[in-house]
């Protein structure tokens, strides 16, 4: 699933190409909204919210769309022909730039005052206005007993963070991805971590932990099950965490990350 960074450079995208312009074109092509008509209202402001995306418009309207596992915002020029069959779940498009949702995974239209509907649940936000270390790390320790892996993929802890950045950010915590949260030491700086690689890549259309953009040594951690650590050269591990169906890979190093 796209994480916090991704998320982020695509309401760039979107931004750039609908922000401040009126819509010629709005087509939902979901049932709950297949009558819903925005043409002619002035896109105000396109935001993330973790992995969330939040596209106002005139008149106190909010689009609100999540990609999930395969989904994805193309941006083209205005006019190009947009994929047939069910792939399409949005087109927003002005004069000059379409915007076409394809498998998005969530697409709702509500009031811009309602917002707190679809992300009110959600912890504060590394690449947000409402980042808040302290408020993230009391929610991580509400449950103190949990694995701190699991309970960095809490998005009601904080937002954005996915496998990627678990296995990164704990990897360079030192701490393994089953240790309690309780028991994980300084957890305000683990989320810290996390939000200073988010920050280092969100402008990155590929990403790096290690500051080295070359093959295969990109990320720390993470894709590297059974190769060496770029670190210690101990074996990379690949598990999995999370009840079914809802375990995700875990990626560590048994040496850097012990217990």
């Amino acid at each position: 699933m796209p994480e916090g960074d991704v998320v982020y450079r695509t309401a760039r995208r979107l931004g750039r190409a609908l922000d401040g312009r009126p819509l010629n074109r709005s087509d939902f092509r979901v049932p709950r909204h297949a009558t819903a008509d925005l043409t002619g209202r002035t896109v105000l402001e396109t935001a993330s919210r973790g992995k969330h995306l939040l596209t106002r418009v005139e008149g106190g309207l909010t689009v609100h769309t999540h990609l999930r596992m395969d989904g994805a915002w193309n941006v083209a020029p205005a006019g190009r022909r947009t994929p047939g069959g069910d792939l399409v779940r949005l087109v927003l498009a002005n004069a000059e730039w379409q915007a076409v949702g394809v498998r998005l995974g969530m697409v709702d239209l509500l009031a811009t005052d309602d917002e707190h509907r679809v992300v009110g649940h959600l912890g504060p936000d590394p690449l947000g206005p409402d980042w808040d270390p302290q408020k993230a790390a009391r929610r991580l320790l509400e449950n103190p007993g949990r694995s701190i892996g699991e309970a960095l993929l809490d998005q009601r802890a904080l937002a954005g963070i996915g496998t990627i950045y678990r296995a990164e950010t704990l990897f360079l915590a030192g701490i393994s991805p089953w240790r309690p949260v309780g028991e994980a030491g300084d957890v305000e700086r683990v989320v810290e971590l996390a939000r200073g690689l988010l920050e280092a890549n969100k402008e990155r259309p590929e990403r790096t932990t290690t500051g080295d953009p070359r093959p295969g040594r990109g990320m720390w951690v993470y894709g590297r099950a059974g190769r060496p650590c770029l670190r210690c050269g101990g074996r990379i591990g690949r598990g999995e965490m999370g009840a079914q169906p809802q375990e995700r890979l875990i990626y560590w190093c048994r040496r850097c990350q012990p217990g």
